[in-house]
């Protein structure tokens, strides 16, 4: 069993969005975290350089690819991009691997 509430979350600048590095390889892209997305709060779209797998711990998210939730894993394909938005109902807590980094989709100025 896994206390959610024991990990050491890091709030982003992006509100409602926590974070947790497992690791983080700046030369290769690879990162595993644990992301937390408060109800309604979403993570910036984004691109994948190679594949990124999740799988939901708590609660769920939608894109426009479609609903996932607790217990459901989902896998990414290099090229793909997603926006993944909390569902209203409670915060979505997923672990991920990116394998080769992502590319924020959003203007520099709306990261501020």
């Amino acid at each position: 069993m896994i206390d959610l509430d024991a990990i050491p979350f890091v709030p982003t600048r992006y509100p409602g969005v926590s974070i947790h590095f497992y690791r983080s390889d700046r030369d290769t892209g690879h990162a595993a975290v644990m992301i937390r997305m408060e109800p309604g709060c979403s993570y910036p779209a984004h691109r994948h350089h190679g594949p990124e797998e999740l799988l939901v711990l708590e609660g769920g998210f939608r894109d426009a690819v479609g609903t996932y939730r607790e217990g459901e894993y989902a896998r990414f394909e290099a090229g793909s991009h997603h926006h993944p938005v909390a569902l209203d109902d409670r915060a979505c807590v997923f672990f991920a691997i990116a394998h080769e980094g992502i590319d924020l989709l959003l203007a520099p100025d709306a990261a501020s």
